[in-house]
């Protein structure tokens, strides 16, 4: 999973993924939810809501991410390619985007699907790879062009 050819390929197929779960986060999530936590009620903001309708957030939330960061993975093989020399900030940032989508993304997919609550303590390790990836995106890029200006005749 190291060339931009690669990160293209799989943010494609993440993105389309996200739209699947997104799809069946809309239309066919909430029976499967209410069978989960029946009459069970949370507190949003101050607010009293039923767990079906938060947990609906939260999977939303999930696929919305996987879909930033499926976006991200493409942009990033587009970028990479670009350049003369991948950087070592380019394979950091394409690795942090894909164990973000897996670790945050994939935490509230099996926690709604499971109510298994406790999978909410590693959703906050996928999004600080998810942030971690965007700044070695933009550290790669910063050098990358630097780089390649430097060894460009035309320029």
């Amino acid at each position: 999973m190291s060339t931009p050819r690669n990160w293209i390929v799989l943010g494609a197929i993440l993105a389309g993924l996200a739209v699947v779960f997104g799809a069946f986060g809309a239309h066919g999530l909430e029976g499967r939810l209410a069978e989960i936590y029946g009459d069970e009620v949370k507190t949003i903001g101050g607010l009293e809501v039923p767990a079906t309708f938060k947990y609906l957030r939260d999977f939303s939330t999930a696929a919305e991410y996987q879909m930033y960061h499926a976006l991200g993975l493409l942009a990033l093989g587009v970028a990479a390619a670009q350049v003369t020399t991948v950087r070592t900030g380019h394979k950091v940032a394409a690795w942090c985007f894909v164990l973000g989508i897996i670790f945050f993304s994939g935490s509230l997919y099996v926690l709604v699907l499971t109510g298994k609550r406790w999978l909410g303590a590693i959703t906050p390790i996928g999004g600080t790879l998810m942030i971690i990836g965007w700044v070695a995106f933009a550290v790669a890029q910063a050098n990358s062009s630097a780089v390649d200006r430097a060894t460009d005749p035309a320029e």
